[in-house]
């Protein structure tokens, strides 16, 4: 009897282990968004099972290789099988095929829907061919049939119906980039997940698989472009042992569409050419410039072309030389035309001579338009300071018509908690891109000066400053993957909402569970609010502390340049507290048109979201809420900590729905959210309170800890400077 018990229980042991649940078995996040678990619901299974039974590509180049890998991979994961290699067309095969290459696509799609596909847009389509129920992946070229593999099996992992397709996407914008700031020395500026994953001391000759799995996370969202190295550059990378480097990286990612580009130091020519000069007007630095970008052409020939960061933080420029920024964007891409390459010269500058920092990259910038060559992008920042919490969107968008305006956002959370918040960034992204210049009327939004249909250039792109590094889930906080994922998917469609883009991460990242999809979405949605609240509400901007922008310090005021120091921003005093932007003050919101300078320039009809950037008001200030603007103030950061801990309750409802190894990751970041959202909300509001002489309300929780102790919180180590 007792060995009848015994067998009884090692065979219910084996059931139990065999038929525990995929998506509770740990993970480390390595996956992104590419899991290919086994579909769980067995009615939606069965369905797939029964329409995709087989796979018919010709992989017949790199790319057509690369997509059928992933469709092999893919759908074996998804339905828990192997697939057959279909190559005759037969019931349930997925075709992937370049439309030039196949006349069964000739009678499915219509010539003018492939035209209206460009040389990225894909066409999934349910068709019936020769009595045959098939599904079609095509587009013109291989790089379409790729993205469009990877659109499908997103379909399949969201649980989507593949009954009757007719799917067409093309991308919004033509670049579509992330710009790593990684250093030669692996460390990453403003990093929050480990080393860079570039180990430069073993290239070219070791090529981590790490790099495949990097480039297939980006072409499953539709990037194609990554700029390798740091804004703040170093002229090494463009020597010939480090050249070769890259081009061992370029040769991993050309296969999935993507060009890789380099930051060049403007100063290269003196460095590493041994000229006197790097004046772009001299004809030695054009002639070192021109044989530079034929020696990288020679090793990478698809080299999309430089990113340049100058006269700005101490980078070298033209301006050393008496030249403005277009001269020195005019001498990069004259050799960088010849072989179809690009420059993207950045518009974040600024310089003690201007009397609002806000106002430099405009005042530089503006009277340049129109001098710039025909392959140049100025990339601009989406607000007018420096990716903070929430900015209003950058004056430069709708006031250069003749220079076509690049987008850089920051999905490495320099300012919004680093690597402890949780802030899904795309509502942020959104209210930029939705954004009104009013330049050409009603409609002229931030998103049509990028895609360039305002002032019809051809010329296009977005990019992100990459939360990348070498953790092994990639980003660090899990979260910050939605982010990363968020930029390709705008890049590749700004229409999407902030909703699709967070319904679609979490049932690729998680499950399709419909309680763990509704409760996650919550907290993304909310998160970037929350952090606003109990960070910098009311426009409140730039009070983190000085070098590493880790926590609060309004106070801080010791740093050598004005606009260094917290102080410069909020300019609080016994009378009130923000920027004064308007005619009475340095006159910033004179850069916006005309309808915008009349939404903000009343204190009293400003919108609330904006008050502190463009005035300074009165503590006493009545509030749309009936509140004064201390009230307002407390109110705001004291909700802004109470949604943390809603986010933290909601998290700790899913422990049954999640697997073991990322549900503690999140309980235990979320637990720091909070505990540091109470730090801002504390030290910020003691701080205040020493200018208002207001009480904080009784009826909130008082601050367990005095101003002075905020004040002396010092962190030598932080991450990320």
């Amino acid at each position: 009897m007792k060995r009848v018990v015994s067998d009884i229980t090692k065979t219910a042991g084996i059931f139990i282990l065999l038929f525990v649940p995929a998506c509770l078995l740990a993970e480390d996040g390595y996956d992104l968004w590419l899991r290919y678990k086994i579909v769980n619901d067995a009615g939606r299974l069965a369905h797939y099972r029964q329409t995709v039974t087989g796979i018919n590509i010709n992989a017949a180049s790199p790319t057509l290789l690369a997509a059928k890998e992933e469709l092999e991979k893919g759908l074996n994961g998804l339905l828990g099988k192997k697939l057959p290699e279909h190559n005759l067309l037969q019931n349930g095969s997925v075709m992937a095929v370049k439309a030039a290459a196949s006349d069964i696509v000739s009678r499915v799609i219509s010539k003018e829907l492939l035209a209206s596909s460009g040389k990225e847009g894909f066409i999934i389509r349910s068709a019936v061919v020769r009595n045959k129920r098939i599904i079609i992946i095509t587009g013109n070229t291989d790089i379409s049939v790729l993205y469009g593999v990877f659109h499908f099996l997103r379909i399949l992992q969201t649980q989507q119906s593949l009954a009757d397709l007719a799917i067409q996407s093309s991308p919004s914008l033509q670049l579509r980039l992330l710009n790593h700031w990684d250093n030669l020395d692996r460390h990453v500026e403003r990093g929050y997940a480990g080393f860079s994953i570039w180990n430069w001391h073993t290239l070219p000759d070791y090529r981590d698989p790490r790099y495949k799995d990097y480039a297939r996370a980006n072409a499953s969202v539709g990037i194609n472009g990554v700029s390798l190295t740091n804004v703040n550059a170093n002229a090494m990378v463009l020597t010939r042992p480090y050249l070769e480097k890259v081009a061992a990286l370029a040769a991993i990612f050309r296969p999935y569409g993507i060009r890789v580009y380099l930051t060049a130091r403007f100063s290269a020519p003196i460095e590493i050419g041994k000229l006197s000069t790097a004046d772009p007007l001299n004809d030695s630095v054009q002639h070192w410039w021109s044989n530079k970008a034929k020696e990288i052409y020679s090793l990478i020939p698809d080299f999309g072309g430089f990113l340049v960061k100058a006269n700005s933080e101490g980078q070298p420029g033209p301006q050393n030389y008496g030249r403005n920024h277009a001269d020195g964007a005019n001498l990069l891409a004259d050799a960088v035309a010849p072989y179809q390459g690009i420059v993207m010269w950045r518009a974040f500058v600024y310089s003690q001579q201007s009397n609002d920092r806000f106002k430099q990259a405009y005042e530089e910038f503006k009277p340049l338009d129109g001098q710039f060559r025909k392959n140049v992008l100025v990339q601009v920042k989406n607000g007018p300071i420096d990716f903070q919490p929430r900015e209003p969107f950058s004056p430069l968008f709708g006031a250069m018509e003749k220079t076509p305006l690049m987008m850089e956002f920051q999905l490495t959370q320099e300012y919004l908690g680093q690597g402890t918040h949780l802030v899904f960034e795309a509502p942020m992204f959104k209210e930029v891109l939705q954004a009104d210049t009013y330049v050409k009327g009603k409609g002229a939004t931030v998103a049509k000066v990028v895609d360039g249909s305002l002032y019809n250039h051809s010329l296009n792109g977005m990019a992100g400053v990459a939360n990348i590094g070498n953790d092994i889930n990639w980003t660090g906080h899990l979260f910050g993957q939605a982010n990363w994922y968020t930029l390709g998917r705008l890049a590749w469609n700004y229409e999407l909402s902030s909703e699709q883009i967070a319904d679609e991460w979490i049932r690729q990242t998680f499950n399709n569970k419909a309680f763990l999809v509704s409760t996650v979405k919550k907290i993304m949605l909310s998160s970037h609010e929350a952090m606003v609240s109990y960070m910098t509400p009311l426009g409140l901007h730039h009070i983190m502390g000085n070098g590493h922008h880790y926590g609060p310090a309004p106070w801080s005021d010791n740093l050598p340049r004005p606009d260094w120091n917290p102080v410069y921003y909020h300019r609080a005093d016994s009378a009130g507290i923000g920027f004064d932007r308007t005619s009475t003050g340095s006159n910033a919101l004179a850069q916006y048109s005309a309808e915008v300078r009349h939404r903000y320039e009343d204190p009293g009809d400003c919108d609330e979201k904006y008050l502190l950037w463009f005035h300074h008001v009165s503590w006493k200030h009545i509030m749309k809420s009936g509140r004064t603007l201390w009230e307002e103030l407390c109110y705001k950061y004291y909700s802004g900590v109470e949604q943390a801990r809603l986010m933290q309750q909601q998290w700790n409802q899913l422990e049954n729905d999640v697997d073991k190894e990322r549900f503690e990751h999140l309980r235990m970041l979320l637990a720091i959210q909070v505990k540091e959202a109470i730090w801002w909300r504390n030290a910020c509001l003691l701080y205040f309170q020493g200018f208002s002489k207001m009480p904080i309300p009784s009826a909130y929780e008082q601050p367990d800890k005095t101003l002075e102790y905020y004040k002396n919180l010092r962190f030598p180590y932080a991450p990320g400077n």
